[in-house]
């Protein structure tokens, strides 16, 4: 087993690269798009990367619910349908990514991000104050857990976005209390995850758990200006990071397409 992969100078800065993605994740979601990144730059397979950055994201997710639960945010005896369906959807896709490609999810993505990102900037009043809730119990598990919850095992970038948009859009909730129930759902479906990485032997577990320490420092700052501040933090942090991973998936998706397009235009 191969406990660090990565030689010891870039150790600590994958600790504070994971302490700032969490810090980001906790308000907006989207701390993959510097862990991952990271990840691949020091040396590791994208197996590998995927399996890590599940582990510290668990850490990350793990630290700002509890902060959340501690501070009565969140209660967790009101979640435990949303938390049953979304590890169940969290496992369910995992298992199926291992024998199916996402590049359908890859393609439109992006403009499922952008779309979130224009609604949250279109419309400042949404979010402000809770409002009368849509759905309620099994229908709201199934979308907001099981749904996004599948999302995320099978693929996972801006889940965190989606399970605040549930929130807000089905559940009447405000901003900041959106965000505290997406996170719980968050760390659930990364437990669901990281079990099924775990058995396939690809967590790199010494640079995992030093990212873990350090998005568990990040996720806790993060949780605190939620609650803080988050009406005046939340929105813009959403609107920006939409905006950073649909145009990183664009890039990843038809980055070459792109470069080319571009030569062309500016020759």
């Amino acid at each position: 087993m191969d406990w660090f992969v990565v030689s010891p100078q870039w150790v600590g800065l994958l600790f504070l690269v994971a302490m700032v993605a969490a810090f980001i994740d906790a308000i907006a979601g989207g701390g993959g798009l510097l862990t991952v990144p990271a990840l691949l730059f020091v040396g590791l397979s994208p197996a590998q990367a995927l399996a890590t950055n599940k582990l510290q994201a668990v850490g990350g997710s793990f630290s700002a619910s509890l902060y959340f639960v501690r501070r009565k945010a969140v209660n967790l005896r009101e979640q435990w349908l949303n938390i049953a369906m979304t590890f169940i959807g969290a496992v369910t896709g995992a298992i199926l990514i291992q024998h199916l490609q996402a590049g359908l999810l890859r393609q439109v993505l992006p403009l499922l991000l952008i779309v979130i990102g224009l609604y949250f900037l279109l419309m400042p009043k949404i979010g402000e104050e809770d409002r009368q809730r849509r759905l309620h119990g099994l229908p709201f598990a199934l979308i907001a857990g099981g749904g996004v919850g599948f999302y995320d095992g099978f693929f996972g970038p801006g889940a965190g976005s989606f399970y605040a948009l549930a929130f807000v859009t089905l559940c009447g909730y405000n901003l900041a209390k959106s965000t505290a129930h997406a996170k719980v759902l968050n760390f659930t479906s990364n437990f669901g995850g990281l079990i099924f990485f775990m058995f396939g032997g690809k967590v790199v577990w010494g640079t995992g758990l030093v990212m873990l320490l350090g998005a568990i420092c990040g996720a806790r700052l993060g949780a605190r200006m939620v609650l803080s501040r988050g009406k005046t933090l939340i929105r813009p942090m959403v609107v920006i990071v939409s905006a950073v991973m649909s145009a990183r998936l664009l890039y990843d998706s038809h980055g070459a397409a792109i470069a080319a397009w571009c030569h062309r235009l500016f020759g």
